[in-house]
């Protein structure tokens, strides 16, 4: 499968170094570049990519707002957003995430990171590091949590007791390896579980996982 990529980012060399990385892989595709918000909505709704690649700080529109138009709630089929940040001073990475991106790397890291990043989020995985996972909780954990929880709702009833251990431990930036190692399971074992978990909750992927469990509380109490 070739993976059809578009480009958002307001930087022209960036982009031609993005464009250069991306198109040498074969199975990859640029199919559009976007400089600015607006046109980055307008390529991705036209050329219906299968990633884009998408910069926060974007002029006339800024990324968290061109992910929520192309990928937020409402949105049917959207593509997955892998969001490109300077994390140690960007503080709308969990806005980004919880606008419906798939996860995010730093400015920074290697092309060849950023490539592996494309293909992750791409077979529908969440690009988010447990260190990074850890500290974005930290970071937001208030901002997390509901603040109006219904009374006698249960809103994970619908998942086993397995699977709310196994998603306890997602929500503690725990990943699969990690997972597996504490409950004495196979790595196999745990990805069902997890493909499980999103498929009952209707989540995209555990990015999305992890914020549910703590808007809903879960990631707090002992349930």
């Amino acid at each position: 499968m070739t993976i059809r990529v578009v480009i958002c980012e307001d930087q022209e060399i960036v982009r031609t170094g993005y464009m250069t990385a991306f198109d040498a892989q074969p199975d990859m595709e640029v199919v559009g570049v976007a400089a600015d918000g607006p046109a980055a909505v307008e390529a991705v709704t036209g050329l219906k990519p299968d990633v884009v690649v998408m910069d926060i700080h974007m002029p006339l529109m800024d990324g968290i707002e061109v992910t929520r138009r192309i990928a937020g709630p409402g949105v049917v089929a959207p593509p997955k957003v892998l969001v490109v940040t300077t994390f140690n001073v960007d503080k709308y990475v969990y806005e980004a995430l919880r606008a419906g991106a798939s996860g995010f790397l730093l400015k920074d890291a290697p092309l060849l990171e950023l490539v592996n990043g494309i293909r992750t989020v791409a077979r529908g995985e969440s690009l988010l590091s447990p260190s990074v996972t850890r500290t974005l909780i930290g970071r937001f954990a208030d901002r997390l949590r509901p603040a109006d929880p219904t009374p006698g709702e249960d809103p994970l009833a619908v998942l086993a007791p397995r699977e709310r251990e196994v998603l306890r431990l997602i929500a503690r930036g725990l990943s699969n390896a990690e997972i597996a190692a504490e409950l004495v399971i196979s790595f196999e074992t745990v990805r069902t579980y997890v493909s499980r978990i999103l498929t009952k909750l209707d989540l995209r992927d555990r990015v999305q996982a992890v914020v549910f469990a703590y808007r809903t509380g879960f990631a707090d109490d002992d349930r």
